[in-house]
């Protein structure tokens, strides 16, 4: 992996408004597996989405980003500090953390380099836990016209990391005792509006707007608002996938 490339700066505030939000249960689940629940590094937070709900089961949860504009559309909370640092020289104490979370972002860090970092900072017996989710799903005929989108229109402008995402993160390196997540969904109730919002954060869809000056989204609009009906609100699905591990 090279050094950091800064896919979502340019636009934060879509992607804390638009991003869907991961399941609780993944980290209950997590608190369970940790020595202790007192501090959480949760890596490469984006706007705060995973950190927050880390809150809930550890007493301390630091936050760290190293696109500030990321951190600036992050919401605040009594128990999570940010801060700007790459994930790949950390200034925390050795041994110092209980849980090394990093949510749809490790296919982004350089993993010898990161990886160096997790082994240093871990607690004995602590826990790295990364998780990525795939495509959406709603109904086919919706799905349909997002797969499209996703192949066809903006395909090309996918950063060949996206490939590790694709394969599920089976195919990144992952040197720890691994510990099995238990089977997990995210669910979304969303309107017309905030799916298209969610596609307007994709890197593809920035860098086809880069390349092209004009946004693909537009491209997508009517035949999405004719898949999606009449109905106002729809569940929208993605399937989820952890890799977590012990030191």
């Amino acid at each position: 992996m090279a050094e950091f490339q800064d896919h979502f700066s340019g636009h934060a505030s879509e992607y804390a408004r638009y991003r869907p939000r991961y399941p609780e249960e993944l980290f209950a689940w997590l608190a369970a597996q940790t020595p202790a629940q007192d501090l959480a590094w949760d890596v490469g937070t984006g706007s705060g989405q995973a950190a927050l709900s880390l809150a809930r089961h550890f007493a301390r949860v630091i936050a760290t980003d190293a696109a500030e504009a990321q951190l600036r559309n992050a919401a605040p909370h009594e128990r999570v500090v940010y801060m700007t640092m790459p994930a790949e020289r950390a200034t925390f104490a050795d041994k110092s953390i209980d849980l090394v979370a990093i949510a749809q972002a490790i296919h982004w860090f350089a993993f010898e380099r990161f990886y160096r970092e997790v082994r240093r900072v871990l607690k004995p017996g602590g826990v790295i836990a990364a998780w990525t989710y795939g495509e959406n799903s709603v109904a086919p005929e919706v799905d349909a016209v997002v797969q499209r989108y996703y192949t066809e229109t903006v395909g090309a402008y996918w950063p060949p990391e996206r490939e590790l995402v694709e394969a599920r993160y089976q195919t990144i390196p992952f040197p720890f005792d691994e510990i099995q997540a238990p089977p997990l969904r995210m669910r979304e109730h969303w309107r017309f509006e905030d799916m298209l919002g969610y596609l307007g954060t994709w890197s593809a869809t920035k860098r086809y707007a880069q390349a092209h000056g004009e946004d693909p989204i537009e491209q997508v609009r009517e035949p999405l608002r004719r898949a999606w009906g009449t109905e106002e609100v729809r569940v929208v699905e993605w399937e989820f996938y952890v890799r977590a591990g012990r030191v």
